[in-house]
């Protein structure tokens, strides 16, 4: 996040939200994602306590909108107070990313009826964030785990444990699987048993009404949040340039772009609402507006369009260590999928159809390999990215792929290149060589900022 000297990891700011949990808590675990943000306000006198049996959930009034992409809780609007900012219930259900339909149907969505609500919208749900599972449960779970042995698919912890929970709790969303990305083996089965273990089990429910829930895991949240979002950055005191060594270093309070943790040249510039981490760039190197650019060494003179993702990852590759530089749109869905090679005209890429794309490139569309599930085609397991001896071709390689796609002119791959996928790339990371570029990172913001 773009605060702090060095810049606080989300960890970090976690533990910092929450750091009067565990006066008030019971042995057990606490869970949260890494990909939000959770601000509360209550009065001197409330305390949250995490003291009950069972999982006890912190809620955030939300839009609609917000609670078809979340957990959303069902409760009993009767035995809930009207003027309190903090209140703590029993759940009946809870919904994995329900549609409004299901909402409404089920008894979510609830009125408003207080002036102490952060939200101001007339309709709401009380969606999920963090929570929290007492010892003699996850003792039991764990129990599970022991019986079942290895586990031959992905569990999620919102969706396969919560919707076991509450009286109206039922069996059928264990075969539901339009949420999962890919449908593994057994993964019905492990549902049903995590059901009949945690089925009567207590979900009781804080309900944070005076709060904020922030999103930041896409891009587009991601880039909103850190550049325009006045009320986020006024409140964390997020910064425009953080930890970083660039000459042109915007103003205070001034908005528009972000730098953190990264190395600019003083002739460099940062398009309107773009993000640079981690990054070195090099002399006279322009970032277009609406871009994220991550762990990039950017050589002297080079530009980067508007609205892309790019982000360069050391990967340790058929026994050789190499560096790789994905590049994606900012609007482009990664997870939609097509069932073969043959239908690439229904994967878009950079606005273009995928097929467009290998056309540019001088690819035949046989050719392209998809790793992982063979029925399930997308632009995260495609192999597209081509894999490079150092950080600064890589970067400029996908740089040139991208650039003939979006000006519609060609780009030849060199024969013997290896091409990997977004899956790939993370699975063969080599964390010790990224984080050596971070130290390196590190060591030079350091010294320029004594100097200056």
């Amino acid at each position: 996040m773009p605060l702090g000297d060095p810049l606080y990891q989300m960890l970090e700011l976690k533990l910092a939200i929450y750091v009067d949990f565990p006066c008030e808590m019971k042995p057990g675990i606490l869970v949260t994602c890494a990909d939000d943000i959770e601000l509360y306000s209550i009065a001197e006198e409330e305390i949250l306590r995490f003291d009950k049996p069972g999982f006890t959930a912190l809620a955030h009034p939300s839009p609609l909108s917000i609670g078809t992409t979340h957990g959303v809780f069902v409760l009993d609007s009767h035995k809930m107070s009207t003027n309190s900012e903090m209140e703590t219930i029993s759940c009946l259900q809870f919904l994995h990313k329900p549609s409004i339909d299901t909402m409404r149907d089920c008894g979510a969505v609830l009125k408003r009826q207080s002036s102490c609500f952060s939200l101001s919208d007339s309709e709401f749900v009380y969606t999920d964030s963090t929570y929290y599972v007492d010892f003699d449960t996850a003792e039991s779970l764990l129990n599970v785990l022991k019986d079942l042995g290895t586990l031959q698919c992905e569990i999620d912890a919102y969706g396969d444990f919560l919707q076991a929970l509450g009286p109206k709790a039922t069996i059928d969303y264990t075969n539901n699987t339009a949420n999962v990305t890919k449908e593994e083996r057994g993964l019905v089965e492990v549902r049903q048993k995590i059901f009949h273990l945690l089925h009567g089990t207590p979900l009781n429910v804080i309900l944070l009404n005076n709060s904020k829930f922030y999103h930041i895991g896409t891009t587009s949240e991601y880039l909103f949040h850190l550049t325009e979002d006045v009320a986020l950055r006024s409140e964390l005191g997020l910064l425009s340039s953080a930890f970083s060594s660039n000459m042109n270093k915007p103003s205070e309070g001034s908005f528009g772009s972000c730098v953190m943790y990264s190395v600019l040249d003083s002739t460099c510039s940062v398009g309107s609402g773009s993000v640079v981490e981690y990054c070195r760039l090099g002399a006279g190197v322009s970032i277009g507006e609406g871009s994220l650019v991550s762990s990039c060494w950017i050589r002297v003179g080079l530009s980067v369009p508007d609205g892309v993702f790019m982000h360069s990852l050391c990967v340790n590759h058929l026994g050789q260590t190499g560096f790789v530089t994905v590049v994606f749109g900012i609007s482009d869905n990664l997870k939609h999928s097509v069932k073969a090679p043959a239908y690439l005209e229904g994967l878009k890429l950079f606005g273009l159809s995928l097929a467009e794309c290998l056309s540019h490139w001088e690819m035949e569309n046989e050719v392209l390999r998809f790793s992982g599930d063979p029925s399930n085609c997308s632009l995260w397991n495609a192999c597209l990215f081509p894999v490079c001896t150092d950080q600064q071709s890589s970067f400029l390689m996908s740089l040139e792929m991208l650039q003939a796609a979006m000006q519609g002119s060609t780009f030849t791959v060199p024969k013997e290149t290896k091409l990997i996928s977004m899956q790939e790339s993370l699975q063969y990371k080599n964390l010790e060589e990224m984080l050596a570029f971070r130290m390196e990172l590190y060591n030079g913001i350091t010294q320029r900022n004594l100097s200056s």
